[in-house]
C-alpha cells in the first residue's frame, strides 16, 4: 500500500470511528499508528489525540503562512516575564558572549554552541505571525539557524522522537516532535526585524515554532535534549504549558 493511500485510510478511519464510537475509540486507532501525544491521559486527552493525529496525517509538511515586509507589525507585543536574575544580567552586560546552547541526549556528538557560532551557520529568514493563546498576535521577521541543521551537526540517533527544550527561566520548558523539529521553518532565532533579537522577545536565543501557538516558541533557550520519551522530563509531559492545562500540541 502506498504512503498516500495508507494515509487516506488512517485519516478516514479516525474520522469514522470518532463519529461512530466517540473520541476514546479514535484515540485507540491513533495509538496503533504511534500518534499519541504526551498529554493523551489528561481530561481532554482523547480530543487532543484526534487533533494531533489528524494534523500529522494531513499536514505533516505544511508551511506556516509567511508575510510581506510591509505586513510586519509596527508595535509588536512583548509579553512580560519575571526578572531573569543577576546571572542573566551579567551575561547581557557581556553581550551574551558567554551564553551557551547545549544540545545533548540521544545524539552521537553532544555540543555547546555560542550565539557567535550559531550566527556562522547557514541561516533562514522568515516573516511569520506569532499568536498567543491569550488572544494577541504580531507579525515579525525572524532570523536564525534551522533546528534541523543543529540536529545534523550532533548526529541524531534513529530512535529519537522528541526535542525537549529548556529556558533560562528554570520553570519553563517545552517539547516538539520530530515533524516540527525537522521542519524548515523551525529556527533557533537570534535576529528580529533586521537586528539582534531583543531581550524582551527572547534574546539572545529563542526557539521559533511558527506552526504552533506562541507558548511553544520558548524564550531564552539554553538546552535542547533529544529523546525517545518525555516521561522523565518535567512532570511527565515535557511541557510546562501542558502541565498547566494547555495542549501539548498547539498547532495552528
Amino acid at each position: 500500500m502506498s504512503g498516500m493511500s495508507r494515509r487516506k485510510l488512517i485519516t478516514a478511519g479516525l474520522a469514522t470511528v470518532a463519529g461512530a464510537s466517540g473520541l476514546a475509540v479514535a484515540a485507540k486507532l491513533a495509538a496503533h499508528y504511534g500518534l499519541i501525544p504526551p498529554d493523551a491521559g489528561t481530561l481532554y486527552g482523547a480530543g487532543e489525540t484526534l487533533t494531533y493525529a489528524a494534523q500529522r496525517l494531513l499536514g505533516r509538511h505544511a508551511l506556516a503562512r509567511e508575510f510581506a515586509p510591509s505586513q510586519i507589525s509596527t508595535y509588536p507585543f512583548a509579553n512580560a516575564v519575571d526578572r531573569l536574575g543577576d546571572q542573566f544580567q551579567r551575561l547581557q552586560q557581556g553581550a551574551f558572549a558567554d551564553w551557551r546552547l547545549a544540545v545533548d541526549g540521544m545524539v552521537a556528538r553532544p555540543a555547546l554552541f555560542s550565539p557567535a557560532e550559531l550566527k556562522s551557520f547557514p541561516s533562514r529568514t522568515q516573516i511569520t505571525e506569532i499568536a498567543c493563546e491569550e488572544g494577541w498576535s504580531y507579525i515579525a521577521e525572524w532570523k536564525g539557524v534551522p533546528l534541523s541543521h543543529l540536529m545534523d551537526l550532533v548526529g541524531v540517533l534513529p530512535q529519537v522522537r522528541y526535542v525537549f527544550y529548556r529556558s533560562f527561566q528554570s520553570d519553563w520548558y517545552e517539547s516538539i516532535d520530530m515533524a516540527d523539529a525537522l521542519h524548515p521553518q523551525t529556527l533557533v532565532t537570534y535576529g528580529m526585524n533586521g537586528g539582534e533579537l531583543p531581550v524582551g522577545f527572547g534574546g539572545p536565543l529563542r526557539l521559533r515554532v511558527p506552526r504552533q501557538l506562541g507558548y511553544k516558541s520558548v524564550k531564552y533557550i539554553t538546552r535542547l535534549t533529544l529523546t525517545d520519551s518525555l516521561k522523565s522530563f518535567g512532570h511527565g509531559m515535557g511541557s510546562a504549558a501542558a502541565e498547566g492545562g494547555y495542549a501539548w500540541y498547539a498547532g495552528i
